[in-house]
């Protein structure tokens, strides 16, 4: 895992390396802006230099800079200082713009001079390099105050902040690079980023003398008349057993299930009594996935009475870990999410923000200004794990919080959740830990979507073609 720091915690390291460490404010400026220089080394021979500098610390780091691309490496450099702002600068021809004009402490929308100055910067035909975080990203939150920096590299300090990864931050940030200056993080109470080394343990060569009963049962349950593609895709992602899962069974609507049939070969097809388009509930046809491991629900289901009773009734009865998705969110939304409160099963929910948005009551734009806050209180509030979808998913059981960062623009389509729902539904049959399997999940799917786009490309990609992945990314584990 690696730490992800919110701006007040790094606040609280930084005085606390200067205060109980002795070590001084200037010599953390002077590595900080050796940090920036070497990675500028690093990635280029020599060139023409312009670093744009402001108050406080990050203009500081600029400076520093300055100075050792200049007088020890060759560089060519020019210093727009905001101070003495000579305009003029921004005609010349430049290689390489060195963003030092505001750091994580920024709290207020940028406009004036600055907001020209960071315009003038992102018009440059030119390589940007922001320092800890391009100028005009909120270090909480990652939205554009006003106006930011676009950056294509950016060297974070010490340690990752969250305005990095939210919103416009991952975006904004282009290539990210943390270098370790020294500063003492005591706070262990931090978010973490999933990495391969947190994922790779859950696909170890196995024993040869096994059988399928030694890797759990999972189910997935969906599909209506209007909606009858998204069932299929979960099933897809489990029946195909890519997650490692032992058995699949598929539930789908009975007036459907002749449609269904051939369609999902390695799993087992069960069929609920329905009313012609979507389930109600049916507690008989249910006992024979009570025994299973994992239940998904909610995929192309339609939010109605039925399904609302179906969910209430699994919550009550099953002892697995259930997963609700999709409709399953919007039907629990609509009838009452009170029921999340008193169950059997451990529960998972994997809304998108919209999705999230509505089910807090909470406008959207609300949420994404303090999107861990809510969630977390909502994880601790109703007892779920859950996982908030977006560009960079944050995942939370209440207790810790994780930012998933694998995935790509291609996986913005339908179908891509259903996929994620499915594969999910497997591990959490098999992995014990069922914080793990969530991370483990949202981890590699989001890989196998980074595979498929660079196969192809970010257009065309399609929900089957990032399950046809899979296999690829647990290979490269």
């Amino acid at each position: 895992m690696e730490r992800i720091l919110t701006v007040s915690q790094m606040r609280n390291a930084d005085k606390f390396t200067i205060e109980k460490l002795g070590i001084s404010e200037d010599e953390l400026v002077l590595r900080a802006g050796s940090a920036v220089a070497e990675v500028i080394k690093k990635q280029f021979r020599g060139g023409r230099v312009l670093v744009c500098v402001g108050k406080g610390n990050n203009g500081k780091d600029g400076l520093i800079v300055t100075d050792i691309l200049s007088k020890i490496h060759g560089f060519a450099v020019d210093v727009f200082d905001t101070e003495n702002a000579d305009v003029s600068l921004f005609n010349k021809k430049y290689d390489i713009v060195v963003d030092c004009l505001f750091g994580t402490g920024l709290n207020k929308e940028i406009t004036g001079k600055y907001r020209e100055i960071i315009e003038k910067i992102n018009a440059l035909n030119c390589y940007k390099i922001s320092c800890d975080i391009p100028s005009g990203i909120n270090g909480d939150n990652g939205k554009i105050m006003g106006v930011a920096v676009k950056a294509h590299l950016t060297v974070a300090i010490q340690e990752y902040k969250l305005g990095h990864f939210l919103n416009d931050g991952i975006e904004y940030s282009g290539n990210l690079v943390c270098k370790d200056i020294g500063i003492s993080v005591w706070d262990d109470n931090v978010i973490k980023r999933i990495d391969s080394r947190d994922v790779k343990k859950f696909f170890n060569k196995r024993e040869r003398n096994v059988h399928k009963g030694c890797f759990g049962k999972a189910c997935v349950i969906g599909g209506s008349k209007d909606l009858s593609g998204s069932i299929l895709l979960s099933s897809n992602a489990l029946a195909s057993l890519k997650s490692g899962v032992g058995y699949s069974y598929t539930c789908v609507p009975k007036s459907l299930f002749n449609a269904y049939v051939g369609k999902t070969p390695e799993s087992i097809l069960i069929a609920l009594e329905d009313d012609e388009n979507s389930i109600v509930l049916d507690a008989k046809a249910l006992e024979k996935v009570m025994g299973c491991d994992s239940i998904a629900i909610g995929m192309g289901i339609t939010a109605t009475k039925g399904v609302y009773e179906t969910i209430e009734y699994l919550l009550k009865n099953y002892s697995g870990t259930l997963l609700i998705d999709a409709d399953g969110l919007n039907a629990i939304r609509k009838f009452g999410k009170e029921i999340l409160k008193e169950k059997t099963c451990r529960v998972v929910l994997t809304p998108h923000i919209g999705e999230f948005s509505k089910l807090l009551g909470v406008e959207k734009n609300s949420v994404l200004d303090n999107i861990i806050a809510y969630a977390v209180d909502f994880a601790n509030k109703y007892g779920v794990i859950l996982i908030v979808k977006s560009a960079v998913s944050v995942i939370t059981d209440g207790k810790e919080v994780y930012l998933n960062t694998t995935g790509c623009s291609g996986m913005a389509k339908a179908g891509s959740g259903d996929v994620l729902s499915g594969f999910t539904a497997g591990l959490l049959a098999r992995v014990c830990d069922k914080l793990d399997a969530v991370l483990t999940s949202a981890y590699v799917l989001g890989l196998a979507g980074e595979f498929a786009q660079k196969k192809y490309n970010e257009y065309t990609i399609t929900a089957s073609e990032i399950i046809n992945e899979i296999p690829a990314v647990i290979n490269s584990l």
